[in-house]
């Protein structure tokens, strides 16, 4: 099997769109946000409330997880399609940029963004992490939620696409 086939079969499970976020304490004067688009983010455990994201090893978001145990999750709704895309992009600007003209509030629980307009906010702190290929399973406790956002769908990535449901 190659690498394209495996990624053509996975396009056809359509997956929900977060923004994980995090801030960096030691990046400059006063720190620096992070923010990574995923799709690989699901549920664990209710009781206790486990979440998991899968980052890609020796990325920005996996370097500053390593360091930093609290961050968040801010679900995108079907019309964060640029910020989604935005936070995706290879070889892009410096985080600080990214975040300037997108809505957001510093959670009470781990100081990380969490973006107005989303569809629920989580704020988590690590529990575990596990190398697995070329990514690492971070597995983070739930600190607090919010649902902020009730009448919009959500957005959905499918086919190599953003998607809106409905």
């Amino acid at each position: 099997m190659s690498d394209d086939e495996f990624r053509a079969a996975l396009s056809r499970l359509a997956a929900g769109v977060v923004l994980i976020t995090a801030h960096d304490p030691d990046d400059g004067p006063r720190g620096e946000d992070v923010g990574m688009t995923a799709t690989a983010f699901l549920s664990v455990s209710l009781d206790p409330p486990l979440v998991m994201v899968s980052v890609r090893n020796d990325s920005r978001m996996d370097d500053l997880l390593e360091l930093q145990p609290l961050w968040a999750v801010s679900v995108l709704s079907g019309h964060q399609r640029q910020t989604a895309g935005r936070f995706a992009m290879k070889g892009r600007i410096s985080d600080r940029l990214l975040f300037e003209d997108i809505p957001h509030v510093r959670g009470e629980a781990s100081g990380a963004p969490l973006i107005g307009g989303a569809l629920a906010t989580l704020e988590c702190r690590t529990e575990q992490r596990v190398e697995a290929g070329d990514h690492t399973l971070v597995i983070g406790r739930v600190l607090a939620t919010s649902v902020p956002n009730e009448d919009d769908g959500p957005l959905m990535y499918f086919r190599g696409k953003y998607r809106q449901l409905g």
